[in-house]
């Protein structure tokens, strides 16, 4: 009874972690406000984690747990076209673009823009989680440019990264603007791009 009070806890600080971190970011958040809002004492907070940042990085792996089981999940995976399945996944990103801003924008990207330079194991582990989502979308970019650009320059990485620039991107026009639109007009020219690299003709 007691371990499984105990992982409810660890759970409900991890769930919290998610949120505060995106609402505030990393340093205008204190372990006071983590325990203040997930409603623990430092004693149980400190029990599970021996700091803000091993909190951090338990919440990024939580994170890509949470976000890989999202994205494996969800319905683009059933396009056969690798094209319209790329597209089909732009348009699945723009479909989460609800809310309030941290419901939607990107915990790797909230901390890397803060932390790069002062906290290398959390630049690691961010780096690592956008990395491994770039690995997600390689098969998928990889047959559509077989198919419809196989003589074009560009490679399927470099596109993979791309669409990750432009979406973290947009995420951090819409904290600067308090504005979800801008993430959506950032998807919808990227949709513009990418039909115009995988031309449905098959030429370059």
């Amino acid at each position: 009874m007691n371990e499984t009070r105990s992982e409810v806890t660890k759970q409900r600080i991890l769930d919290t972690a998610l949120r505060v971190f995106r609402e505030r970011g990393y340093t205008a958040t204190s372990v006071e406000d983590l325990c203040r809002a997930s409603g623990v004492t430092k004693g149980a907070f400190f029990h599970h984690f021996e700091s803000k940042e091993a909190l951090a990085l338990s919440a990024l792996e939580y994170w890509n747990q949470v976000t890989g089981r999202l994205f494996a999940s969800a319905p683009y995976w059933q396009v056969v076209d690798p094209r319209e399945r790329l597209l089909a996944y732009l348009n699945f990103r723009a479909e989460l673009v609800k809310g309030e801003l941290a419901e939607f924008t990107c915990l790797i990207g909230t901390l890397v823009q803060e932390t790069f330079a002062s906290h290398p194991n959390l630049q690691t582990a961010c780096g690592a989680g956008i990395e491994a989502h770039v690995q997600s979308l390689l098969p998928t970019i990889q047959a559509a440019k077989d198919r419809y650009a196989p003589h074009a320059e560009w490679s399927a990485e470099s596109l993979a990264f791309y669409t990750q620039a432009v979406l973290q991107g947009g995420f951090v026009l819409a904290k600067a603007t308090r504005d979800s639109k801008v993430v959506l007009d950032a998807i919808r020219h990227l949709k513009r791009y990418v039909q115009q690299l995988l031309p449905q003709q098959g030429t370059e």
